[in-house]
């Protein structure tokens, strides 16, 4: 009997576990969709990076803050070819002048196959060399791909002085 008991609360558990993931996950979609509507509104002509990369993430919540040391998160939804194959997760880590805090949208794009497979076995970390194009009408028409990776960001709010230097790393999760 006690033994019953147990493997009943471990079912409610696991499956309250999974019910919250699935919950966040379909949060996480949502708000991906409504980033994407927001960037192409910011710039229609960054919907050619859409089109032709080999594949995107979309991190629609990025929340962002530092004094001297600063760090950012956020999770968002991977697409390649345009498919939804699964969620992302980035974090950085910055050390230097700043001071405040911000929200963005990031959407990181992937010019090749072989590109996006390194986003997906964790082997991208961006740092100083690749910098985020402000969305903004036309400004993905002077933007180019850096070792296969472009990145575009749009400021939700805050405020953040920075002069720093750091990385980004990302995350795979299959859906």
């Amino acid at each position: 009997m006690k033994t019953i008991l147990i493997a009943i609360l471990l079912g409610f558990a696991v499956n309250y576990s999974f019910a919250q993931t699935e919950e966040k996950d379909e949060k996480i979609i949502a708000d991906s969709e409504a980033a994407k509507v927001a960037f192409l509104k910011d710039d229609p002509d960054m919907n050619s990076f859409f089109e032709d990369s080999y594949g995107y993430i979309i991190l629609p919540n990025v929340g962002k803050g530092g004094f001297g040391i600063g760090g950012a998160a956020g999770n968002g939804v991977a697409f390649e070819q345009g498919t939804h194959i699964g969620f992302a997760r980035m974090t950085q880590l910055t050390i230097g002048f700043q001071a405040g805090g911000q929200a963005y949208s990031e959407v990181v794009f992937f010019q090749t196959k072989e590109a996006f497979d390194r986003f997906k076995e964790g082997k991208i970390e961006m740092a100083a060399q690749v910098s985020a194009v402000a969305a903004a009408s036309g400004a993905s028409l002077n933007a180019e791909y850096i070792e296969g990776v472009a990145v575009f960001t749009r400021t939700k709010k805050g405020l953040m002085y920075e002069a720093s230097v750091g990385g980004q790393q990302f995350k795979f999760r299959e859906k």
